[in-house]
């Protein structure tokens, strides 16, 4: 074992070239301006640019949605699955994993062709109304929709670790034996023990929303991805150093969600 210690400090060194040294030269393109020298500019002048503030709140507002439908979707199913139709789980698996074998491009294509047809074909019906409210830009719902799909992958994968982890039948029975309803069961037994599962589904589900470019801009709306991509044409160091900035905010949020999952598990050790 004692050999394998050389190789496995190249391959992390690697690692780490390969992305550091992209970031390093990204903050280099931010902060050095010809005929200046070294400034900070491009960073100070990121929160009074137009359309930043709006863009950012806007993709928060719809992580935030998409994470609480996901989850209340997710988790009483899988709940469910584990206690009384664990025949179905690698239907429900294969279901949850498709979004990760349709190309982003069909998938808009397909919500385009909906939102094209409802209007014409439900216009003199109540439903029409909502066809017109889900594409709303203040608060695009559809995005919601959309991005609850693109997130099933990794809200499976991380809910189903947690409850493998875990003997949901037995907690579920002893809180039953104690008078609990199924809802309190689920509520202050289940999700407990769900915690790292649940932070981790939540922190992948809000890198998406915070991530996605392709469904927004084809429908055409402009979340903080998209912002990015058009500040970028006109402002080439601004784009690049709001870029190096969220993606330190996300390393930020990932070493706090190590540290609470951390903490979560030290401290139910100790229980």
């Amino acid at each position: 074992m004692a050999r394998l210690n050389p190789w496995r400090w190249v391959v992390l060194g690697l690692a780490a070239l390969y992305f550091l040294v992209p970031l390093a030269a990204s903050v280099v393109f931010t902060v050095d301006v010809p005929g200046q020298g070294v400034t900070f500019d491009a960073y100070s002048q990121i929160i009074s640019t137009d359309g930043f503030v709006s863009s950012l709140l806007l993709s928060l507002e719809l992580a935030l949605a998409t994470i609480a439908i996901v989850l209340l979707l997710m988790v009483p199913a899988m709940v469910a699955l584990r206690l009384g139709a664990p025949r179905l789980r690698p239907v429900v698996e294969v279901i949850c994993q498709l979004p990760l074998v349709v190309p982003p491009i069909a998938f808009v294509a397909g919500i385009s062709t909906v939102l094209k047809w409802g209007p014409e074909y439900l216009s003199r019906t109540p439903l029409f109304e909502t066809f017109v409210a889900v594409q709303n830009p203040s608060f695009p719902f559809v995005l919601v929709m959309a991005y609850v799909v693109m997130a099933l992958p990794f809200v499976h994968r991380s809910l189903d670790a947690g409850l493998r982890a875990i003997d949901v039948r037995t907690l579920v029975e002893a809180a039953r034996s104690c008078g609990a309803s199924w809802p309190q069961a689920l509520v202050r037994t289940v999700l407990p023990n769900l915690r790292g599962a649940l932070l981790n589904a939540s922190f992948l589900t809000l890198a998406l929303v915070l991530g996605e470019f392709t469904v927004a801009q084809l429908l055409g709306f402009q979340p903080f991805a998209v912002w990015i991509y058009s500040v970028g044409g006109s402002q080439a160091q601004l784009s690049v150093a709001v870029s190096v900035l969220s993606l330190l905010v996300t390393w930020a949020l990932l070493l706090a969600l190590a540290g609470v999952g951390g903490r979560t598990r030290t401290a139910s050790s100790r229980g």
